[in-house]
């Protein structure tokens, strides 16, 4: 198996609508965002496949030694064998990379927020920087993309941690701020053991309308120029828009269940932002 087709396999296994948005990408680009989404899953799973932390620690540090070791013309993974030849084109810098690896590491030692800022450092380094580099590659030319791109990571991050509230509960994680945990009297223990309650539904509306007001911030910032490069992240916000709007709708019923969208409905809003510039 050729590097290309490693990362090509990992992208396509997560099932992640950030694939979806891969498709309509031209042929080198879509091998650069590939190769960097490869790289970030890598990453996380680590974290969420690896029980003992000391093992994950140990296999983080590889992987920041890996990172140095590539840039410096001696890559040894597939992931990074595959993306090494596109970084230059694509203004992707070992401080990207590293600073996906600092935000997992975060996860090893911290299982709490005790507020929204706090919760944003985490976000900034898993999502924005995730962000930042995605805009380049789908052909960013005016620097101001770079704000829309880290509030849009921001926004796509606080979606993961809504629809996700229960898998991460299994793992005695809780993103949810805990300042605000105590403003709608939902208690720790409750998400642990998933259990559901008015209060519950109320702090999750509230998390959903920021998430939701964070999308409208993000477009508000995209450049014109940039409009039509950034179609890519035009389909993953309207992916997960749906998503969150299918999360609302079913009560968020998330303790309990992965609410997720079919492949097939992730196409058709991956295709009418392509085709018909709209985002739903």
């Amino acid at each position: 198996m050729t590097p290309e087709q490693y990362v090509q396999q990992k992208a396509a296994a997560s099932g992640s609508s950030f694939y979806y948005a891969f498709l309509f990408l031209p042929k080198e680009r879509r091998a650069a965002i590939t190769a960097f989404y490869a790289f970030c899953r890598e990453i996380d799973d680590v974290v969420d496949e690896v029980i003992d932390p000391g093992v994950a620690h140990t296999k983080l540090a590889w992987w920041q030694s890996e990172v140095t070791q590539a840039f410096a013309g001696q890559p040894s993974h597939p992931v990074m064998k595959a993306l090494m030849p596109l970084t230059g084109a694509y203004r992707i810098e070992a401080r990207h990379l590293r600073a996906v690896i600092d935000g997992c590491l975060m996860d090893l030692s911290q299982n709490r927020y005790l507020d929204f800022p706090g919760l944003q450092r985490y976000c900034h380094l898993v999502a924005g920087i995730v962000g930042e580099v995605a805009a380049r590659i789908f052909g960013q030319t005016d620097e101001a993309t770079t704000a829309y791109a880290h509030k849009l990571g921001l926004a796509f991050q606080l979606t993961n941690i809504i629809r996700d509230v229960g898998e991460d509960a299994l793992r005695g994680r809780i993103y949810l701020p805990v300042n605000e945990l105590q403003q709608f009297d939902v208690k720790a223990h409750e998400i642990l053991k998933r259990q559901y309650s008015e209060r519950f539904t109320a702090l999750m509306q509230f998390q959903t309308q920021r998430a939701l007001a964070l999308y409208d911030e993000a477009l508000s910032l995209l450049p014109a120029a940039d409009r039509r490069a950034q179609k890519p992240g035009l389909m993953m916000a309207s992916i997960y828009r749906t998503l969150l709007r299918e999360i609302a709708h079913d009560n968020y019923q998330v303790l309990h269940q992965r609410v997720s969208l079919t492949p097939l409905r992730k196409f058709w809003l991956a295709w009418k932002t392509q085709a018909l510039g709209t985002i739903q």
